[in-house]
């Protein structure tokens, strides 16, 4: 049995610069990981199955448009021979909750499958088949902190962040991408001007990299806090914390994240949220 993790992936920043002619929009995102995540294990078959385990995999499902499942057969489509077999997914992470969770699965499943069969990490058939399942698949590809651009389909290099405590809350509300996107209004062939992302070193020290951050953004924040309110409550309550820096929405939503000035503000910041909200998802986290 070969195991791996699929972390959940967070948007420090995350901005639109505009629409493209094939209707994807442009974006620019400094992506980091946590420490937590699912975890996917893969027994080499035969024959291609998945079970689904854990405190959200009823919300994940098992059926043939899991991610896992999708970018299993498509990696057997593009490598003749290719030697599949029976994945366990113990899913932890929240569902529709912009932290990539369904896409770092299916990266996961990239690369259980490539060690399986004797593919390099490098393959291009596996950054192909990633770009084929979704526009967060090629970034968990290879989990860790870069920038991220165009579609998804543009990485930078690996970016040494400092360790980043870290609180990460969902909200339990699911929220759909599309809409999102949709309430920004931009056609195809749109751009938005002062949208750009600064520069971000190789290895940026805590205070400069907190520098840049609180330059960012995310735009889609505006557009999910409409779809699902709590969000609001959520970067509220986060904010508010003791030893909080920057909190900021992920992704789509409507998972929040908090950077603290130390661990122990954010294990602090964690106990107190789980008690007053108990119905939440609440993770302590190094972002990295």
């Amino acid at each position: 049995m070969l195991t791996t993790r699929a972390p959940a992936k967070i948007n420090l920043t995350l901005h639109v610069l505009g629409r493209r002619q094939d209707g994807y929009h442009e974006l620019e995102s400094l992506v980091a990981f946590s420490g937590a995540g699912d975890t996917l294990s893969l027994t080499p078959d035969e024959t291609l199955s998945l079970d689904v385990a854990g405190p959200t995999a009823s919300a994940a499902g098992a059926g043939a448009d899991n991610l896992v499942l999708r970018a299993a057969q498509r990696l057997a489509e593009d490598v003749k021979g290719l030697r599949l077999g029976r994945f366990r997914l113990e899913k932890r992470l929240p569902v529709a909750a912009g932290i990539g969770g369904g896409s770092s699965d299916a990266a996961a499943a990239l690369r259980l499958l490539a060690r399986a069969n004797g593919l390099a990490a490098d393959d291009p058939r596996l950054t192909a088949v990633a770009r084929a399942v979704g526009s967060d698949v090629p970034v968990c590809l290879d989990p860790r902190a870069r920038m991220m651009r165009g579609a998804g389909e543009s990485l930078g290099a690996p970016i040494r962040l400092p360790l980043l405590p870290s609180v990460l809350i969902n909200p339990g509300v699911p929220v759909a991408t599309a809409p999102v996107f949709a309430a920004l209004g931009l056609q195809p062939g749109a751009s938005r001007k002062g949208a750009g992302h600064c520069d971000i070193d190789a290895r940026p020290g805590a205070e400069e990299l907190l520098a840049a951050l609180r330059k960012g953004r995310n735009d889609l924040e505006d557009a999910a806090c409409l779809q699902a309110p709590v969000i609001v409550d959520a970067l509220a309550i986060l904010r508010a914390a003791r030893g909080c820096r920057l909190a900021r929405m992920s992704g789509s939503g409507a998972t929040c994240f908090a950077v603290f000035a130390t661990r122990r503000d954010a294990v602090r910041a964690a106990r107190v949220i789980r008690a007053q909200h108990p119905e939440w998802w609440v993770n302590t986290a190094v972002l990295r």
